[in-house]
């Protein structure tokens, strides 16, 4: 399944590492694709993801989710 959503705050290659590597933690995430110049995040599961989930993990990773 992919999930698509919009992350606000990403400038750089630390950005996108710090977001990959929060997702990454979650155990149905098997890969991530992020674009910085729009802020989209392409995140691959093996099965739906639980929206509150995505969202706790990119802010633990300093970021913010648009809605």
């Amino acid at each position: 399944m992919n999930t698509i959503i919009t992350v606000s705050g990403m400038t750089c290659d630390h950005c996108i590492n710090a977001v990959t590597e929060e997702l990454m933690k979650l155990s149905e995430v098997t890969d991530v694709k992020i674009q910085l110049e729009s802020g989209t995040v392409d995140i691959e599961s093996e099965s739906a993801l639980n929206p509150a989930l995505i969202e706790s993990a990119i802010q633990e990773a300093g970021y913010e989710v648009k809605q």
